[in-house]
């Protein structure tokens, strides 16, 4: 029932008081909660999000008729209620309405030191809160007697404003609620709470509340209780009590603590007011039950009595919120559905890579983009085969470069992480690294000097080769030295929240995985099948790179075909590797992608080692190079291009992934191999290729006798191949749409260079979000429209997939599963989370309906 100035949004909290988050805040909702629980809390008020406004525009309300809830002489706590707790809001200011009178009264009934703290304390507080006085002035030796103290802080506040501290309590509220407002309005506020991601003209409510004395002649004090671990969620009753203290001392106050149970640490709660304990315990366990939620509940006791003043949601890792949100489900607290849209998708990339411990010291050497999470210790290399060097020594190493090229693939396998100077989240480097589970910083703000060895920071400071360095990828820092870590955890309520989300998702997720290695990794997160397989990185192995190279160096179609014959038994082991390990799920492989140019040395000491490896005169070695450069290889000869022009490439793995199909269906489940085109632009190209790639499938059936299918498809990643998608649908099983590229050529922006000035962009608001890294559902989401439509209208049947790195961001799956996709594909380590991200569209529609 509303008792105050309803015109003003003053609100006596009760049952049945008309009060919501979007009104007057969580604390203010979470307090009516707890008074509905019976539980015993002091007298509140709390001023909705336009009373506040009205405030700190000047509106004057009726302070007496607010203060007649709380009686006369009652002391007064405000605090903020912002509708999300992460936003903040201004300092709790306690103690409201002491004065000379109520000192003196409360001197005859808490005792003379305890009076003057309180009233110290209300002087402080409002100087510093209200006056916006500095506070080192009423700061004081502790040595000093509190008596001493206060005529200090009300001499200085006399000083200071040429005025005597203000005697009426509601001079005292009226000035400590205009201030809070106008601190909630301020320019500094809103930009904070904008960088927490609340709107700018968010709401703040304000909490009045009876202030409970933990100060006092006899069992008086503070403190918190919560019945979980904050680290891992398992039960625990946990807090901790401090006597003769109020507010924030419960937190920073190392004297007079003690802790709730016995323990090493000496005296408990539990043993010297057991009955207070077991209320406390009560307390907890009935907001963990009625709240649905492990709370924090802070607690005063007044001369050995409970108040309640306030509870939060208990703060908790990652870890601990799978966990929590599992043990809730349960318990039968809260629904499945429920749990899992409690665990955000993307914190479960933080239990799947070891992590730097948060509660260690971080000596931070440089900043950059966090580009593939999880954290890493090791000495620092500066290429690829010093990294393998390394490996072979047994010693973890960190992968520093200017940027990551294709060459560099093996030195990615031989570290434990990644640090670059250039490059965004789609970079190179991001993409290899996120789909190996390394830990990747890019676009680091540092100067790397390969031929010297040496990586140059910020302040000026070199690291060298061998300097032992930590990683953070989830951070995007590097630390001097070895940092403590974490471990991985698929524990039981892992797996078990993951069997929920895979009952109820009504979309696939499938892996991208080009080595038996990642394809292990993919099977172990549970993809249900490869995406992408991009065979390109199967080249650049020491033995393949040679025989790549002696293709591209053959003068004739003969020479060529020669050359490229030898890779086949390879090309045959990696497929064979791969349909072995996904026992019959489906596994996508791109045909050949890259330019040429990419497996031949850029610099004069690699050509003349080319050179002397192929016999061959440095002139003639230099000008195939020159030649095969191009200006933009990007938009080069790549892709379907390359593979029209030499035929040989597709032909050969067209073979080793038939011939491969034939060996592991003798002795297991029918393979039924997914062929994809690269950088398609026009039907012709489809129509040229699948003549080649029937031409080797039926050749290879007459040679072993045995039958099968496969599947030819597309993978759209030009604007003009989304445009004609009804073409290229009458060839095609399959759209695969490669958002990567596909993003690149809608903007006509590089992937590699775009991190330079992203994130000017992003907060000048040219775009959104980083469209590498969010898909632009405006743009680049239009073309993925128009492509569906255009080949599901040619091509009822034809499959949908995204399998570029959009495919794991929870965003860009939504957009997927609405526009009617059946499958999205992304890194092994970010497979759990497109699952989770999956499951919980389907749970938020659910428990709306």
């Amino acid at each position: 029932m509303q008792q105050t100035v309803e015109s003003l949004g003053f609100t006596r909290i009760k049952r049945v008081a008309p009060i919501a988050t979007t009104t007057h805040g969580g604390r203010a909702k979470c307090l009516q909660r707890l008074i509905r629980l019976d539980l015993p809390v002091p007298k509140t008020v709390a001023l909705s999000f336009d009373a506040v406004h009205a405030l700190a525009e000047g509106q004057q309300p009726d302070m007496k008729a607010l203060l007649e809830v709380f009686g006369e002489k009652q002391l007064l706590s405000v605090r903020p209620s912002s509708e999300v707790a992460d936003w903040g809001g201004p300092n709790a200011v306690l103690n409201i309405g002491m004065n000379a009178e109520r000192h003196a009264e409360l001197v005859q009934t808490l005792g003379q030191d305890a009076a003057d703290t309180l009233y110290l304390r209300s002087v402080q507080a409002y100087a510093v809160h209200v006056e916006k006085l500095d506070p080192e002035l009423f700061e004081f030796d502790n040595s000093m007697p509190t008596s001493d103290q206060l005529k200090a802080a009300l001499a200085a506040y006399v000083d200071e404003t040429d005025e005597d501290f203000p005697q009426e309590v509601e001079v005292q509220l009226l000035q400590v609620l205009r201030s809070m407002a106008r601190a909630w309005a301020g320019t500094t506020a809103r930009l904070l709470r904008q960088a927490k991601g609340a709107p700018a003209d968010a709401g703040l409510g304000l909490v009045v509340q009876a202030m409970a004395f933990g100060l006092g002649s006899g069992d008086y004090g503070t403190g918190v209780i919560q019945l979980v671990d904050n680290e891992t969620g398992e039960p625990i009753v946990k807090g901790r009590f401090v006597r003769q203290s109020q507010g924030r001392e419960t937190q920073v106050n190392e004297r007079n603590v003690i802790y709730l149970t016995k323990d090493e640490r000496g005296s408990s709660l539990e043993e010297e007011l057991p009955e207070v304990y077991e209320q406390l315990v009560a307390a907890a366990k009935l907001c963990r039950v009625k709240l649905r939620e492990e709370m924090e509940v802070k607690f005063t006791i007044e001369d050995g009595k409970l108040h309640i003043i306030d509870a939060i949601r208990v703060p908790r890792s990652s870890r601990a919120a799978l966990r929590i949100a599992v043990q809730l489900a349960e318990d039968e607290i809260i629904s499945k559905d429920e749990a899992l849209c409690r665990v955000p998708a993307r914190s479960l990339t933080e239990l799947l890579h070891p992590q730097v411990d948060p509660a260690g010291a971080r000596d931070v050497a440089c900043r950059g983009i966090a580009a593939s999470p999880g954290g890493a210790v090791g000495k620092v290399v500066f290429s690829s085969s010093a990294a393998q060097a390394s490996e072979a020594r047994g010693e973890p190493c960190i992968l520093v470069r200017r940027e990551t090229a294709p060459e560099d693939i093996r030195g990615m396998h031989s570290s434990v992480g990644v640090l670059t100077e250039r490059g965004g989240v789609t970079s190179h480097a991001a993409v290899i690294a996120r789909g190996m589970g390394v830990p990747c910083v890019v676009g680091a703000d540092v100067r790397i000097n390969s031929r010297a060895h040496t990586l140059t920071l910020p302040d000026g400071r070199e690291v060298k080769e061998g300097d032992v360095m930590t990683l953070d990828g989830s951070a995007g820092e590097a630390l001097f030295g070895a940092v403590k870590m974490l471990p991985p955890s698929k524990d039981y309520w892992y797996l078990q929240l993951m069997e929920w989300a895979d009952a109820i998702r009504d979309i696939g997720v499938r892996a991208n995985a080009d080595t038996p290695a990642d394809a292990a990794m993919a099977r172990g997160f549970k993809a249900q099948g490869i995406g992408l397989c991009r065979t390109e990185h199967m080249f650049f192995e020491g033995d393949r790179l040679t025989v790549m190279r002696e293709m591209i160096f053959a003068e004739t179609h003969e020479d060529r075909r020669e050359a490229i014959a030898r890779l086949l038994p390879m090309q045959r082991g990696d497929f064979t590797a791969l349909f072995d390990i996904m026992h019959g799920k489906p596994v996508c492989i791109r045909l050949f992608d890259p330019p040429l140019h990419e497996f031949l040395p850029s610099d004069r000491a690699g050509a003349k080692e080319l050179a002397e490896a192929l016999d061959l005169p440095l002139s003639k070695v230099t000008r195939r190079i020159e030649w095969l450069s191009e200006f933009n290889p990007m938009l080069g000869m790549r892709g379907v291009r390359l593979g029209i022009t030499f035929p040989e490439i597709y032909e050969m793995q067209a073979r080793a992934i038939f011939e491969a199909t034939v060996e592991v269906s003798k002795h297991g489940d029918p393979v039924v191999p997914e062929i994809m085109i690269p950088l398609v632009s026009a039907k012709r190209e489809v129509e040229l290729v699948k003549t080649q790639v029937d031409g080797v499938a039926a050749a290879v059936r007459n040679e072993t006798g045995c039958d099968f299918t496969y599947r030819l498809g597309v993978m759209v990643e030009t604007p003009r191949a989304a445009l004609r998608a009804g073409d290229i649908a009458q060839h095609a099983a399959f759209l695969s749409f490669g958002t990567n590229d596909l993003t690149q050529m809608t903007y006509g922006l590089s992937r590699d260079d775009a991190g330079r000035f992203m994130n000017a962009y992003v907060q000048q608001g040219v775009f959104p979000e980083d469209p590498f890294h969010t898909l632009d559902v405006d743009g680049v989401g239009e073309l993925l429209d128009i492509g569906a439509a255009r080949g599901r209208a040619v091509s009822p049947n034809v499959t949908l997939s995204v399998c570029g790195e959009h495919g794991g961001n929870p965003e860009s799956i939504a957009f997927c599963r609405a526009a009617g996709f059946d499958y999205v594909s992304c890194s092994p380590f970010r497979v759990p989370v497109a699952r989770l991200a999956a499951a919980q569209l389907v749970a938020e529609e659910r428990r709306r309906r």
